[in-house]
């Protein structure tokens, strides 16, 4: 399976830019389309060093091949050319609809793929008359060996197949899931994490305590509250209060999670999260 010759990405944060630095191992061209000149030059400056690390990890090619393959923007008519274009912009539905709108503007031949965890992609394809898929990474986008195939309700067969092929010329392992609320990963994920945080919250045990249960006991590579760090509070409180709203109190986001935002205390991007990643 192949990876199509020209992707775009729409974001080019931690989770855009992994999609970017996963395209370019694959041997796609990738464009990357940001916000303002800034967000552009942090994400230039964000997937030169994953591809300095994926180099110094065997990865074969060179490091001006691929860069070479990378074009970076403030422009959505770059788009123009690509065959797919991937959203990855915050889980914001209204954000992620004016996104959808732009690029379907300037690439109204491109799939649009969006990386929403949540979010209902059928929603988002009504937005637009291009044929849309969700495609769900995971945080570390080149090492995680898992993507989300999301199937809305106009996602036509066809492109359920080319997007298999797509994952699997990424080295990754596809799932197909359809469209409901949190999709198959962040439904049982946030349940998990609103889980420990309630544990933590009651005092029945230390985050360590609570993650080493699950690591050891359970097998996860990582435990929920690490990982909660590592996704963003806010981006799960996000996720949990859109479950909510779908699937019902269940999902109901802790008052601890609610005010540890507050506090910014946001996980490793902030230094602080259920651990302290200041030192």
């Amino acid at each position: 399976m192949s990876v199509p010759a020209n992707v775009g990405v729409l974001g080019g944060g931690r989770m855009g830019g992994g999609i970017a630095h996963s395209f370019l191992l694959a041997g796609a061209k990738v464009h990357v389309v940001d916000i303002s000149d800034d967000a552009v030059a942090a994400a230039r400056d964000r997937i030169h060093k994953d591809i300095e690390g994926s180099i110094a990890r065997g990865a074969e090619g060179s490091f001006e091949d691929y860069v070479g393959r990378l074009s970076l923007s403030t422009s959505p008519a770059d788009f123009s050319g690509c065959e797919v274009v991937v959203e990855a912009v915050p889980e914001s539905l209204d954000l992620k609809r004016n996104s959808f709108a732009s690029i379907s503007e300037h690439a109204p031949q491109a799939a649009i793929a969006t990386n929403t965890s949540s979010l209902s992609v059928t929603e988002l394809a009504e937005t637009v008359d291009n044929d849309v898929i969700g495609l769900h990474f995971f945080n570390p986008v080149p090492a995680s060996k898992l993507v989300e195939i999301v199937v809305a309700e106009s996602t036509p067969n066809a492109l359920v197949d080319t997007a298999r092929g797509w994952v699997e010329g990424l080295g990754k392992t596809p799932i197909v899931v359809k469209d409901a609320p949190g999709f198959a990963s962040s439904r049982l994920g946030v349940a998990i994490a609103l889980e420990a945080i309630r544990m933590v919250e009651e005092d029945v045990a230390t985050p360590e305590d609570i993650d080493n249960a699950m690591v050891l006991g359970y097998k996860f590579p990582t435990g929920p509250l690490a990982l909660t760090d590592i996704v963003g509070l806010d981006v799960r409180l996000r996720i949990a209060e859109y479950l909510e709203s779908t699937l019902g109190e269940r999902f109901a986001p802790p008052q601890l999670m609610r005010d540890m935002v507050a506090r910014g205390e946001l996980g490793r991007k902030s230094g602080k999260g259920f651990y302290d990643y200041s030192t």
